[in-house]
């Protein structure tokens, strides 16, 4: 059963529905479709990406008008009992009738991902800053431009944009500093990527979800050792020759693509890279019988009851996915990756396959939502584990793991 809210304070089911508010260019149809909704599923994304809104209608009787191209949809996601939350604005860009049966078919985009970020241009910027590099984009598309305090100062030596749109630009500058840039609600947002913070610097809700919420789970351990570390090449001024810059150690080393114009910059894309590949040598994909509407990107998230080793950890959110069906009712599904620390992250980035004389750990207080670390062994030069971990306990027993495997090699044969 799925019903509809025109207002948030219609709430008199018995036992809370699945619910939803759309509108047309202003105009609520949500009571009209709700009998002929087949699937409503929406693509919540990390960065510049465009969030997706699909709609599959019953034409059974012929009586759908199909939409215009352009028209613009906002959505109202949530249940019968709490309300709904405004998930944003939708332009329509693609319209699909088929049968039989017969089914119309709708898809939108975020709306604010608008023409002119889409344009190739031709410029370049020198001995500037990122937050300037960014707010040159914003204004230049009629956006306002909120830059993190971390990343607005950073300095960029020089940035070319050969025939490349302001959306890939602004995507490429969030690889190249390790950031989440976006477009939302007529903004152009950047902030560290990780998780956990707002743009201002706040501190996002953490979520816990217990294995009793959850519907399906995949998760998956990569070796991280496939890639011990990441080289970027730039040219130095004073030779031809190309030069390396390498974040991380080891024999096994990916290689960034793009060359840059001077150490600075190949240095921090190497890093980014490499914390990228870090969060990712643990993933996990995990589905909510019964929907949220206030999950979105960048959360982080506890899991309890499913596995040690994945409630062990703290889990960083990319995308997010709704669906609303007649069948299956209200549904999330999640993508996340490994949390890395924010404390000691470019020592982590910068550490060598060298000897290390003691071990770091460190864990989210559950009670203040800080950072704090557990060792063993002389700190002298630590080796720091990659996982933010969920509680003191689990850091304690990694951090003992691993002391008892380095004091074991460090014996004397």
């Amino acid at each position: 059963m799925i019903g509809y809210l025109s207002g948030t304070a219609e709430r008199d089911a018995a036992y809370p529905v699945p619910a939803f508010r759309l509108t047309v260019d202003g105009l609520d149809i949500a009571q009209l479709i709700s009998p002929r909704l087949m699937s409503l599923e929406l693509t919540d994304n990390r960065g510049v990406e465009a969030d997706q809104l699909s709609i599959t209608l019953s034409d059974h009787d012929g009586l759908l008008s199909i939409p215009p191209k352009g028209a613009v949809l906002r959505l109202w996601l949530g249940w019968s009992d709490t309300g709904l939350v405004d998930k944003g604005t939708y332009t329509v860009d693609e319209i699909e009738h088929s049968g039989a049966p017969d089914v119309l078919s709708i898809r939108a985009r975020s709306a604010d991902l608008r023409k002119g970020l889409r344009i190739k241009r031709e410029r370049s910027w020198s001995n500037t800053t990122l937050g300037e590099v960014l707010s040159d984009i914003a204004i230049g598309n009629g956006l306002t431009a909120t830059i993190a305090a971390p990343l607005h100062d950073l300095p960029i030596l020089q940035l070319d944009q050969a025939n490349e749109s302001d959306a890939n630009m602004i995507s490429r500058l969030g690889e190249e500093f390790d950031a989440v840039a976006s477009v939302k609600a007529g903004c152009l947002l950047c902030m560290p990527a990780g998780g956990g913070k707002s743009v201002s610097g706040l501190d996002l809700p953490h979520i816990t979800l217990t294995r009793a919420e959850g519907d399906q789970h995949r998760y998956l351990q990569a070796d991280r050792d496939s890639y011990d570390g990441v080289r970027a090449y730039y040219y130095d001024v004073n030779s031809a020759k190309k030069q390396e810059a390498i974040a991380g150690g080891g024999d096994n080393l990916k290689d960034l693509r793009h060359t840059y114009s001077d150490q600075q910059s190949a240095l921090r894309a190497a890093r980014s890279e490499f914390k990228r590949l870090q969060r990712g040598s643990a993933t996990l994909s995990f589905s909510l019988a019964m929907g949220r509407p206030d999950l979105i990107p960048e959360l982080t998230y506890t899991l309890q009851g499913v596995k040690a080793e994945i409630d062990a950890i703290i889990w960083y959110g990319g995308n997010v996915q709704h669906s609303l069906t007649a069948d299956g009712g209200y549904t999330v599904s999640l993508e996340l990756e490994s949390k890395l620390p924010e404390d000691g992250v470019e020592d982590l980035v910068e550490e060598d396959q060298g000897d290390f004389t003691g071990v770091v750990a460190y864990y989210r207080d559950s009670n203040t939502g800080t950072e704090k670390m557990v060792t063993a062994g002389d700190q002298t030069t630590p080796r720091r584990l990659q996982f933010l971990y969920a509680s003191q306990y689990s850091a304690k027993r990694a951090v003992d793991r691993e002391w008892a495997i380095m004091e074991q090699e460090l014996k004397p044969v």
